[in-house]
């Protein structure tokens, strides 16, 4: 594999110098931040990326206003006492999209937040915890017991909120393939580990967060964009 070194020059030659470089390098917050984050608003980031998915963005921002109102600001106490038909109602409300089946995973997922917090005190806390050198282990956790958190629907939402995690966006699957890190499906066990190991390894070289790591090599390769935003990297 490219040492780190080789990847952030290359990525400093593309963005113009050093110094614009790191100007694009955006840390992710600290256990103590994450930990301060109510567990609504979890429930919340991820309902906006099930959303997301599939529709253009801008859209879903716009709508977003009404979907505060309509689920009461995604209080995960609140939401576990909807009756059903009443969730079948909000799921007609035109201050929303309305697809039903997406619209099932908000008490779906509010109450895997509630089981998780039980245990550890709560989501936020469970999140902060969670070792970054198994990041892949907390996308599995949430595809398995949350609704429609697989893909990069989960990680988008971690990297939101600020837990450090890579992507794997186009750009850093590419740069994954051409330099055979994976070779396979990209959310194979072998893949997700394979990319799980490189990123470790470049930790470790460098002494940065996956998510600068991530948006390092989504620089070094890809369309030389400027001012690309955190969630694509």
């Amino acid at each position: 594999m490219e040492k780190f070194q080789d990847i952030y020059q290359r990525a400093a030659q593309r963005k113009g110098s050093e110094v614009m470089l790191q100007q694009l390098l955006v840390a992710p917050q600290n256990a103590k931040q994450l930990t301060a984050l109510p567990d609504d608003a979890w429930l919340e980031e991820f309902t906006r990326k099930i959303f997301q998915s599939g529709f253009y963005w801008s859209v879903i921002n716009n709508k977003w206003p009404g979907f505060r109102e309509v689920f009461w600001d995604f209080s995960v106490a609140k939401l576990l006492m909807m009756p059903p038909d009443m969730l079948e109602q909000k799921a007609t409300d035109e201050r929303i999209v309305r697809n039903f089946k997406k619209v099932q995973t908000i008490p779906e997922n509010a109450y895997m937040i509630h089981e998780v917090a039980s245990e550890h005190g709560s989501f936020s806390q469970f999140i902060a915890d969670w070792p970054s050198d198994d990041i892949i282990g907390l996308w599995g956790y949430l595809k398995k017991h949350g609704a429609r958190l697989g893909g990069n629907t989960g990680p988008y939402a971690l990297r939101i909120l600020g837990k450090d995690t890579f992507l794997l966006s186009r750009d850093v699957e590419s740069y994954l393939r051409a330099h055979k890190i994976i070779d396979g499906g990209l959310q194979t066990k072998k893949s997700l580990a394979s990319a799980q190991h490189f990123f470790n390894e470049l930790q470790q070289q460098s002494g940065l967060s996956l998510q600068e790591l991530s948006l390092l090599v989504a620089y070094s390769v890809g369309d030389n964009r400027v001012g690309i935003q955190t969630t694509q990297a």
